[in-house]
């Protein structure tokens, strides 16, 4: 009799399975034996021995299963890390877009509606969602929608810089220049010049002041204007370059940098066809 039961007890004893349930058993029979001896001979502090016999056999058994098991869930972690390094291989850009996309709901950079730059690519933001930023593409240089849509992986807004253009919505700090040789001397016609520039800029002069003064608070910097400038200089040929800022409506932008370059065309020529090449420059403005 003995002898027919002793394979099947030491076969037992060979599966860690029935070694696991066994000791877990009889740990738990043991701290339920500790735990009511605590209860009966103990008045106070009962709660503080309880817990630390609970931790204790919380982390006897995590040690002891752990070692029992050992080999076969080192074989079962390295089938795991195997998967997880192919899934991530596999789904790197729809990780990155969707860090991209938490990144933009925490730091708020821009909202639906404002003109942002990403990279090359700018445009007014349409719609946000946890892939791809929707971009109506604007053409900087014009102040105008291109009729383009632009979509981008959230990812590039991660490694890309964000700038936020939305002040150019409504007024811009405009830059234009005008190149001609050096036939003709424009310190010539610079204050006429400067006097068309003003009577462009007159109508919303008081406006644009405000909204000067609105984006310095806001930023904390100081920004030029609301004033039109016209800067003289020379290009690396030696031709004369006629550098002009003004601070106007967004839509205005491009017909007052037109309207500018004609008067000085028409003054440029006025002056090369009288031939005058010198006189005294104008005081510093």
């Amino acid at each position: 009799m003995t002898q027919t039961y002793y394979p099947l007890f030491l076969s037992l004893m060979a599966n860690k399975f029935v070694i696991t349930v066994c000791f877990v058993v009889g740990v738990l029979f043991i701290k339920f034996l500790v735990i009511s001896l605590i209860k009966h001979k103990y008045a106070d502090n009962k709660r503080s021995k309880i817990n630390v016999i609970n931790n204790l056999v919380s982390v006897v058994l995590l040690i002891v299963v752990f070692n029992i098991w050992s080999a076969e869930m080192q074989k079962f972690a390295f089938s795991i890390a195997a998967f997880i390094v192919a899934i991530v291989l596999a789904t790197r850009e729809f990780i990155q877009c969707f860090i991209g996309f938490m990144y933009i709901i925490s730091s708020r950079p821009y909202r639906t509606g404002d003109w942002i730059q990403v990279g090359d690519a700018c445009g007014e933001v349409h719609s946000t969602d946890w892939m791809k930023l929707t971009l109506l593409e604007v053409n900087i240089d014009a102040y105008e929608y291109t009729g383009i849509t632009l979509y981008l992986p959230n990812s590039k807004l991660i490694t890309a810089p964000i700038k936020n253009l939305n002040f150019l919505k409504r007024y811009a700090m405009h830059h234009f220049t005008i190149t001609r040789d050096g036939s003709v001397n424009p310190f010539i016609f610079i204050d006429r010049l400067y006097e068309k520039a003003h009577e462009y800029c007159e109508d919303f002069k008081d406006v644009a002041f405000r909204y000067n003064q609105l984006i310095e608070n806001r930023l904390e910097i100081n920004i030029a204007g609301p004033q039109p400038h016209i800067q003289v200089a020379t290009s690396e040929l030696g031709d004369t370059q006629v550098l002009v800022t003004i601070f106007c409506p967004t839509e205005r932008a491009m017909a007052i940098e037109q309207a500018l370059t004609a008067d000085f065309m028409f003054m440029w020529f006025e002056q090369k066809a009288l031939g005058i090449d010198f006189v005294n420059v104008p005081s510093e403005r």
